[in-house]
C-alpha cells in the first residue's frame, strides 16, 4: 500500500501565506486583547480581520469553490487550519471557526439548491454567522443526543419548534440557527430527530444568558436560546424528516477534527513560545533549556504534537475515503484534547511565574484548550464508545457460524 505523507505544492504555499497572515495580521491583535473576543471588538474586529484575510487570500479554505472558497478535503484542511488556529482570534479571521465551519460543511453536503442559496452562499462569503442548537440543559440532549427534548410538531401545514437551548456556540449575533428537534418518538429513543434552518428573528425564538465558560475567543459566546412555538414551513427542514441524527454524523466526525487542527495550532504556539523562554532565561547555572527535567518536558511537548498530527492524518483519511471514521475520529479526538491541554500545561510551567500572566500566551492558552475535553464529546463518552464498539465486534465473531 502506498503511503503519501507530503501535501500538494498549492497546499504547501497556502500554509505558509496562512502562517504568515496570523503572524503579520491577527496574532497583534489578539495579544493587544488577551485573547478575549468580546473585548477586541467582537464581530467587528472580525469584520476587519476577514476583509484582511481575503486579501491575503487565505480565506474560507474549507468551503466549496462554488461559493467563494478553496474546496479543500479534510486532509488537506488539517495543516492550514493548524496553521490559522496558532491565533485564537485566527479560525475566525479566515472563516473557519466553530460552528459555522461544520455547518458549512452540513449544509454543503444536505441542503437543497434552494437551502444553499439563502443559508450556505452568506455563510461561506462571511457574510453572516450561524450557529447549531442541539445540546440542551438536564434532562435533555449532551453528551447523548438522544435525550433529545425540544419538539417539533407539525401543525396546519407548518412546523412549530419548542424547546430550551443551551452552551449553544455564536448564538448571539447568529442570523440562524440549525436546530435539532424531535419529530417522533420519546426522548431516549435514537431516531425521530429532525433538523430545522431557524432564521434568528423567527418568531418565538430568543437568545438568553451568555454562560460564563473558560474560554474567552469565539465570538458569539455559549449562550442559553429559547423555541416557544417557533413556527416554520417545510422549506425549513434540512433534508428529510427524522433523519436528524442521522446527519449530525455527517457534521460531527469532520468537524471534531476541525477542532484538533485549530487547537493544536494553540497549543503549537504554548511550545514555541516556552521554547523561546528555556533558551534565555539563565537559571541554576545554565539556561532552562539545559536543564534535564526541562528537556523531558519540551520532549514530551513534541511527542504530543507528532502523535496528534499522526492520529488527524489517519482519521481525515478515512473521512476522504467516504468513512464514517467513527473509530478514528473519536481515537484522535480524545488523545488531542488530553495532549493539547497537556502541551499547554508543560508550557506554562516551563514559564514559570510568567506562563501563570498574561504577559505570554500560555496562560490564556490553557484557559481555551481546557474545554475541548468536554466540547464535542467528553473524552469519558468517547473512550465508552471505542469500548463498546470494539467489544460488540468481538461478540458478534464469536457468535458467526464457523466456514
Amino acid at each position: 500500500m502506498a503511503v503519501e505523507l507530503s501535501y500538494s505544492p498549492d497546499v504547501t504555499a497556502l500554509v505558509e501565506k496562512t502562517r504568515a497572515f496570523i503572524e503579520d495580521v491577527v496574532l497583534p491583535v489578539e495579544d493587544r486583547y488577551g485573547g478575549d473576543i468580546a473585548a477586541a471588538g467582537g464581530d467587528a474586529v472580525i469584520k476587519e480581520l476577514q476583509a484582511a484575510a481575503r486579501q491575503a487570500g487565505v480565506f474560507a479554505p474549507h468551503a466549496p469553490v462554488e461559493y467563494g472558497g478553496l474546496g479543500l478535503n479534510m486532509s488537506d484542511r488539517a495543516p492550514v487550519f493548524e496553521a490559522a488556529g496558532y491565533s485564537l482570534f485566527g479560525p475566525a479571521a479566515v472563516n473557519i471557526a466553530a460552528p459555522d465551519e461544520g455547518n458549512v460543511h452540513l449544509l454543503a453536503e444536505v441542503a437543497s439548491a434552494e437551502q444553499k442559496a439563502r443559508y450556505l452562499a452568506p455563510l461561506a462569503a462571511g457574510d453572516v454567522r450561524s450557529a447549531f442548537a442541539m445540546t440542551e440543559p438536564a434532562p435533555g440532549a449532551g453528551s447523548d443526543p438522544a435525550a433529545l427534548t425540544t419538539k417539533a410538531e407539525r401543525r396546519s401545514g407548518d412546523w412549530y419548534i419548542t424547546g430550551r437551548k443551551w452552551y449553544i456556540t455564536g448564538a448571539d449575533g447568529a442570523a440562524f440557527f440549525i436546530a435539532m428537534a424531535r419529530t417522533s418518538g420519546e426522548p431516549g429513543q435514537r431516531g425521530g430527530a429532525t433538523m430545522f434552518l431557524v432564521p434568528a428573528d423567527a418568531a418565538g425564538l430568543t437568545v438568553g444568558r451568555h454562560l460564563q465558560t473558560l474560554d474567552r475567543s469565539m465570538v458569539g459566546g455559549h449562550c442559553e436560546v429559547l423555541f416557544d412555538d417557533v413556527r416554520v414551513a417545510d422549506d425549513a427542514v434540512l433534508g428529510e424528516v427524522d433523519r436528524g441524527f442521522e446527519y449530525a454524523q455527517v457534521r460531527l466526525g469532520p468537524a471534531r477534527m476541525t477542532h484538533v487542527m485549530r487547537w493544536l495550532g494553540a497549543a503549537r504556539r504554548g511550545h514555541d513560545t516556552a521554547l523561546a523562554h528555556v533558551v534565555e532565561r539563565q537559571a541554576f547555572g545554565s539556561t532552562l533549556g539545559e536543564l534535564g527535567m526541562i528537556q523531558n518536558m519540551v520532549a514530551d511537548n513534541e511527542i504530543d504534537i507528532a502523535a496528534t498530527r499522526a492520529l488527524l492524518v489517519r482519521a481525515c483519511w478515512e473521512l476522504d475515503q467516504g468513512s464514517a471514521a467513527g473509530d478514528a475520529t473519536s481515537i484522535a479526538k480524545t488523545f488531542a484534547a488530553e495532549a493539547i491541554f497537556r502541551i499547554v500545561d508543560r508550557s506554562v510551567q516551563m514559564c514559570g511565574a510568567l506562563g501563570v500572566t498574561e504577559e505570554l500566551p500560555p496562560a490564556r492558552l490553557s484557559r481555551e484548550v481546557r474545554p475541548f475535553r468536554v466540547y464535542d464529546g467528553p473524552s469519558e463518552v468517547h473512550r465508552w464508545a471505542i469500548a463498546k464498539r470494539r467489544v460488540g465486534a468481538v461478540r458478534r465473531a464469536l457468535k458467526a457460524p464457523q466456514q
